[in-house]
């Protein structure tokens, strides 16, 4: 699947980029998961109108994990108020480690930070579910005491089995953003992010698009 860019003029200094991975057949599904339906409910040949009906997974795609995804007593995704998945954004570029670890000097309370690692760019071959990179034991210990509120990541995880790290996350409070594309379009820093979910009340994630206003 070749994730299209689209970045769009938003005033003289303002520019959107999505970091949203296309939903479609050919949207990769996390080994397990349910795979995705769109089928045609309704033609403007038979009907007078277009319809579909849509089957996917709470984690399909570009998605948001609640901490209810892993902790029975966590929060689901409709705790959060709005301002939750919004604000400003710092990216480190940690392409070609295995095992995450950054130095973090500069993040701040409350800002969303996002590792490019470019591996959705890897998305529909063989080993995109086997051979992956992970934030580090170290790096999350880190991260939580920086209190951020969404760590971000162009891969469909960040960590591996039994999630310990998204587990660690969740028991502060820090979202955990997936299967982001387009990192190699924003900036270190100057962008605020919008990563707006699904509105689902009581839901342990949720597809979501991911929009970065870069200044």
């Amino acid at each position: 699947m070749k994730v299209k860019i689209v970045v769009s003029e938003a005033g003289p200094k303002m520019r959107l980029i999505d970091l949203t991975m296309p939903m479609g057949k050919m949207t990769p599904v996390y080994p397990g998961d349910p795979a995705q339906e769109f089928i045609r409910v309704a033609s403007c040949e038979n009907e007078g109108w277009n319809a579909h009906r849509i089957s996917i997974g709470t984690h399909f795609g570009t998605h948001i994990d609640a901490p209810w995804h892993l902790l029975k007593s966590g929060k689901a995704l409709g705790e959060f108020p709005i301002e939750k998945f919004v604000g400003r954004g710092v990216l480190f570029d940690v392409r070609g480690q295995n095992e995450i670890n950054v130095n973090l000097d500069g993040l701040r309370e409350k800002e969303i930070v996002l590792f490019r690692t470019d591996h959705t760019e890897n998305v529909g071959s063989p080993d995109f579910f086997r051979n992956y990179p992970v934030l580090s034991k170290e790096l999350a210990g880190k991260i939580i005491l920086a209190k951020p509120c969404i760590v971000g990541i162009d891969s469909f995880t960040i960590d591996q089995p039994p999630y310990e790290i998204h587990k660690m996350f969740f028991k502060h409070d820090i979202l955990c953003l997936e299967n982001l594309v387009n990192l190699k379009l924003i900036p270190p820093k100057d962008f605020t992010l919008y990563a707006l979910p699904m509105k689902l009340e009581s839901f342990d994630g949720a597809p979501c698009r991911v929009i970065a206003q870069v200044e």
